[in-house]
C-alpha cells in the first residue's frame, strides 16, 4: 500500500514538472497552431536545406522552430517566414488556423498548386508574400477579405484568369504594395471609380496578358511612386491626366503595350507636361508601343532627378531636341530603332553623367561629334544602323571607361584610329558594314580588354591580319570578314583559348591553315571560306571536341576528308569549291588509297618512265603490241568465269635490273634495292599491272604489294581522266577507247598532254607532239587494262614489258610526223 502511494506521489509530481514546463503547450490555441504547423510540414515534399528538421523535435517549443515567431504577450504564432529555403510541395489550407498571424512569407520557394482561398481567414494578416513560386490556378477572390493587408506579393508565379474585383475594391484602404507582375492574368484591371487605393504606393502588373484601359480611379492613388504597367496589352492614350495627379511619381513604366500619343496619335507633348509636376521622377519608360510625332522640347522640362529615358521602339520622326541635355543626371538615354533624323546635336555631351547611348536603327546623318568624347563617364555608345558619315574621331582615346561601342552599318570612311587602343576597358567594338580602309591597327587588335567580340567585317580593310590579335586572350568572337586582308593566318591566334567564334571568311588570305586553331578549346564555329588557302585541313579540326559549325569552302585546300569527329555533321557545301579534297563526305570525290593524286604530280612521274629504271616498278601495265594487239578488252561489272584453273604453270627467267635498264633505255640506278627482280607464276599478273613506287605524300604508299590491291597505272590513268573505274565501265564493240576517252573527257585529257608536252617537249613543234603524247597515255591506259585482266593467259610477261618499254621509249622520241594510231587495238564490251 505504502508503495503504491508513493508511485502515486511520484507520477502527480510529473504532471506538475510538465505543467510548468511544458504549461504553455498544452493551451488548447497554442496546441492547435502547433498541429496545423505540423499539417503544414507534411505537405512539404522536398527539404533539401533541413530547414524544418528542428519541426520535428518534441525538445523545441514551437516558437523556437525555424520560421516561426510568437508574440511574447499572447504566446501565439504571428509570423511564418521560410522564404527562400527551396522548398517543395504545397501550400496546406490548415494555415488557415494560424488567426493571429501577420506576416506569411513563403517566396522564392517551389510551391505548387492552387493558393488556397482558406488564407483569406487570416483577418489579421498585414503581409502576404507568396511570389517566385509555381503557384498556378486563378487567384482566389477570398484573398479581398484581408481589410488589414499592407503589402500583397504574388508575382512570378503561373497564375492566370482575370484579377478578382475585391482584391482591388473590398481589399483593404491600408494596401500600399501591390504585385501581381509575371503572370498569365487576364481581363481589366478592376479598379471602380468607387474604389479608393489612397495608401497605395507600388502596383507593379508587368508582364501579363491584361487588356483594356489604365482606369481613370487609378488617379485616387495620389501616392503612387511607382507604377509599373509594362508588357501587357493595354491600349488608349498614354493616361496624361491620371500620372499629372501623382506628384509622387519615381518610376513609370508603360513599354510594350499599344498606347497611342494623343491628337490622333500626333502630339507627344501633352503627356510629358503632365509630368513635369513629378519632381522625383527618376526613370520613363514607353518603348515599344505604337507612339508617333516627335520628341517635344519639353522634355528638358522633366525633374532634374531623372536618371533613365526609354523610348525605344516606337515612331518617332524629327530630330533630337537639343534641350534634351537639360537633364545633366541623366545616366542612361534610349531613343534607338525610331524614325529620327538630322544630326547628332553635340548637346549631349553636357550631359556629363550619361554613361550609355542608344541612337541606333534611325536615319541619323552628319558626321559624329567629337565632343562626345567629354562625357567621361559613357560606357555604351550605340550609333549603329543610321547613315553617319566621315570617320570616327580621335577624341575617342579619352573615353577611358568606355565599353562598348557600336558603329555598324553606317557610312563611315577613313581608318581605324589607333588612338581606340587607349580605350583599355572596351568589351565590344563592332564597326562592321561601314567603308572603314586601311590596316587594322595594332594598338586595336591588341586591345586585352576585349572580353565579348571583335566586329570589323564588311569594309575595304587590307594588309595582314596583325600578330597583336593574339593578345586577345578573352574575347569570344572575332569576325574580320569580307574585307581585302591578305598574307596568312598566324599560328599565335592559337592563344585566344577563350574564343568561340572566328571568322576569316571573303578575302584573300593564303598559306595553310594553322593547326592551332583547331586546338582552341572552346571554339564552336570556324569559317574561312573564300580565301586562297591552300594545303591540307589540320586533324585538329576534325579532333576537335566543340567545333559544331564549320565552313572551308572555295580555297584550295587539298587531302583526305573523313566524316569523323567535328565533321561528322557536315555537308559537302562546308568544303565546296576545294578540287583537291576528296573522302567520305556525301557528293565529295572518293580518294584513291586515302588521298588524292593530283595529275600535276603524275605526269612528271608518267613521261619519266621512259627514260628511268623505275619504269618497270611503276608501270607494269604495258603489253606486247603484236600478241595482244587482237585482245579484246573486257570492261563489264558482271563476274567472269573462273579461268585460273586452266592457266598454265609458266616459268618466268629472272631479269636483271640492268636488262631492263637497257631495253627501256635508261641510265638512272638511284632508286636500285636489288639487282635483279623475281617473278613466280602466280604473282607475274599483279606485278605487271602494279604501281610499284609513288611519293607517300600523294597516298600510294612506298611499294606496291603482290596481291594486287594497287592500281595498275594505266588503270589509275583511267581514274584520274574519267573518274570511273574499269568495272563501272562498257565499251559498245567496234568503238575505240582511244576516241571514247578524246570525245566524253577532252577537257580532262587536254591538262595532263598540255603538261606532259611543256614538261618533255618545249623545244619541238608542240602541236604535233600533242598528239605522240596523246597516243602514249591512251596506249598506257589500253595496255594497262589488257595487263590487270582475270585471266592469266592473256597477262604479258616481264620479258615482254621491257620489251614494250623499249618500243614505246624509241615511239616518244620518233618526229612529230610518225602517226601509229590506226595500228591500235579496239576495245569492246562483252
Amino acid at each position: 500500500m505504502g508503495s503504491c502511494k508513493f508511485s502515486m506521489f511520484r507520477f502527480l509530481c510529473l504532471i506538475i514538472i510538465l505543467f510548468v514546463v511544458f504549461g504553455e503547450e498544452v493551451s488548447p490555441q497554442i496546441a492547435k497552431e502547433r498541429i496545423s504547423l505540423l499539417s503544414f510540414r507534411s505537405d512539404v515534399v522536398s527539404d533539401p536545406e533541413g530547414a524544418l528538421e528542428s519541426w520535428n523535435s518534441s525538445g523545441i517549443h514551437v516558437c523556437n522552430w525555424t520560421g516561426v515567431k510568437c508574440n511574447n504577450a499572447s504566446g501565439h504564432v504571428v509570423q511564418l517566414d521560410l522564404s527562400g529555403l527551396s522548398l517543395r510541395g504545397r501550400i496546406s489550407p490548415v494555415l488557415a488556423n494560424l488567426s493571429s498571424l501577420l506576416v506569411l512569407d513563403l517566396s522564392r520557394n517551389f510551391f505548387e498548386g492552387h493558393i488556397p482561398a482558406e488564407l483569406g481567414d487570416l483577418l489579421q494578416l498585414r503581409q502576404l508574400s507568396l511570389s517566385w513560386n509555381l503557384l498556378g490556378g486563378n487567384i482566389p477572390e477570398e484573398l479581398g477579405s484581408l481589410h488589414h493587408l499592407v503589402y500583397l506579393d504574388l508575382g512570378s508565379n503561373r497564375l492566370a484568369g482575370d484579377i478578382p474585383v475585391p482584391l482591388f475594391c473590398n481589399g483593404s484602404s491600408s494596401l500600399e504594395y501591390m504585385d501581381l507582375s509575371n503572370n498569365s492574368l487576364t481581363g481589366e484591371i478592376p479598379l471602380k471609380n468607387e474604389c479608393k487605393l489612397g495608401a497605395l504606393r507600388f502596383l507593379l502588373l508587368w508582364s501579363n496578358r491584361v487588356v483594356g484601359r489604365v482606369p481613370r480611379a487609378l488617379s485616387n492613388s495620389t501616392n503612387l511612386e511607382w507604377l509599373d504597367l509594362e508588357s501587357n496589352m493595354l491600349s488608349g492614350e498614354l493616361p496624361s491626366e491620371i500620372v499629372r495627379k501623382m506628384p509622387k511619381l519615381q518610376f513609370l513604366y508603360l513599354s510594350y503595350n499599344d498606347f497611342v500619343s494623343h491628337d490622333g496619335n500626333t502630339n507627344l507633348e501633352p503627356f510629358f507636361s503632365s509630368l513635369v509636376n513629378s519632381s522625383n521622377l527618376q526613370e520613363l519608360e514607353l518603348a515599344g508601343n505604337n507612339l508617333l510625332g516627335e520628341i517635344p522640347p519639353i522634355i528638358g522640362d522633366l525633374s532634374t532627378n531623372c536618371v533613365q529615358i526609354h523610348l525605344d521602339e516606337n515612331l518617332l520622326y524629327g530630330s533630337i531636341p537639343s534641350h534634351i541635355s537639360n537633364l545633366v543626371n541623366l545616366t542612361l538615354l534610349n531613343l534607338s530603332s525610331n524614325l529620327l533624323n538630322g544630326t547628332i546635336p553635340p548637346e549631349l555631351c553636357r550631359m556629363g553623367k550619361l554613361e550609355r547611348v542608344y541612337l541606333s536603327n534611325n536615319s541619323l546623318s552628319g558626321e559624329i561629334p567629337a565632343a562626345l568624347a567629354n562625357i567621361s563617364h559613357l560606357g555604351l555608345l550605340d550609333l549603329s544602323k543610321n547613315k553617319l558619315t566621315g570617320s570616327i574621331p580621335d577624341s575617342f582615346a579619352h573615353l577611358s571607361q568606355l565599353r562598348r561601342l557600336f558603329l555598324y552599318e553606317n557610312q563611315l570612311s577613313g581608318t581605324i584610329p589607333p588612338s581606340l587602343g587607349q580605350c583599355v576597358n572596351l568589351e565590344i567594338l563592332d564597326l562592321s558594314r561601314n567603308n572603314i580602309s586601311g590596316t587594322i591597327p595594332g594598338e586595336v587588335a591588341g586591345l586585352r580588354s576585349l572580353k565579348l567580340y571583335l566586329n570589323l567585317s564588311s569594309n575595304h580593310l587590307h594588309g595582314p591580319l596583325p600578330l597583336e590579335l593574339s593578345k586577345m586572350d578573352m574575347v569570344l568572337a572575332i569576325d574580320l570578314s569580307s574585307n581585302n586582308l591578305s598574307g596568312t593566318i598566324p599560328p599565335q591566334l592559337g592563344s585566344c583559348i577563350a574564343l568561340e567564334y572566328l571568322n576569316l571568311s571573303g578575302n584573300v588570305l593564303e598559306g595553310l591553315l594553322p593547326a592551332t586553331i583547331g586546338q582552341l578549346p572552346y571554339l564552336k564555329e570556324l569559317d574561312v571560306s573564300s580565301n586562297q588557302l591552300s594545303g591540307n585541313i589540320p586533324q585538329s579540326m576534325e579532333a576537335s571536341p566543340t567545333l559544331k559549325h564549320l565552313n572551308f569552302s572555295f580555297n584550295k585546300f587539298s587531302g583526305n576528308i573523313s566524316s569523323n569527329g567535328a565533321f561528322s555533321s557536315l555537308t559537302i557545301d562546308s568544303f565546296r569549291g576545294n578540287d583537291g579534297l576528296c573522302g567520305e563526305i556525301k557528293g565529295m570525290p572518293n580518294c584513291r588509297r586515302g588521298h588524292v593524286i593530283h595529275p600535276s604530280f603524275i605526269l612528271p612521274v608518267l613521261l619519266s618512265l621512259f627514260a628511268t629504271p623505275l619504269l618497270c616498278m611503276f608501270a607494269y601495265p604495258l603489253v606486247l603490241r603484236s600478241k595482244f594487239r587482237s585482245q579484246t578488252v573486257i570492261l563489264n561489272g558482271g563476274n567472269l568465269e573462273d579461268e585460273d584453273k586452266e592457266t598454265k604453270d609458266l616459268k618466268h627467267p629472272r631479269i636483271s635490273y640492268r636488262q631492263l635498264i637497257e631495253a627501256t633505255g635508261g641510265a638512272d640506278d638511284r632508286n636500285s634495292t636489288d639487282d635483279s627482280v623475281s617473278f613466280s607464276s602466280s604473282t607475274h599478273g599483279f606485278l605487271c599491272g602494279s604501281v610499284g613506287y609513288i611519293a607517300p605524300e600523294y597516298g600510294m604508299g612506298k611499294r606496291a604489294s603482290t596481291q594486287g590491291d594497287v592500281y595498275s597505272f594505266g588503270v589509275l590513268l583511267l581514274e584520274i581522266i574519267t573518274g570511273r573505274r574499269p568495272t563501272d565501265v562498257l565499251f559498245h564493240e567496234g568503238s575505240s577507247l582511244h576516241e571514247w576517252v578524246k570525245s566524253h573527257y577532252p577537257h580532262k585529257l587536254k591538262p595532263i598532254v598540255d603538261q606532259a608536252v611543256l614538261r618533255c617537249a618545249p623545244s619541238v613543234m608542240q602541236g604535233s607532239y600533242n598528239k605522240i603524247c596523246s597516243d602514249v597515255i591512251l596506249e598506257l591506259i589500253e595496255l594497262g587494262l589488257v595487263c590487270t585482266q582475270n585471266n592469266p593467259s592473256t597477262r604479258p610477261s616481264m620479258l615482254d614489258v621491257a620489251s614494250e618499254m623499249g618500243s614505246l621509249k624509241q615511239y616518244l622520241s620518233s618526229p612529230p610526223s610518225l602517226v601509229i594510231e590506226e595500228s591500235y587495238p579496239k576495245a569492246s564490251a562483252s
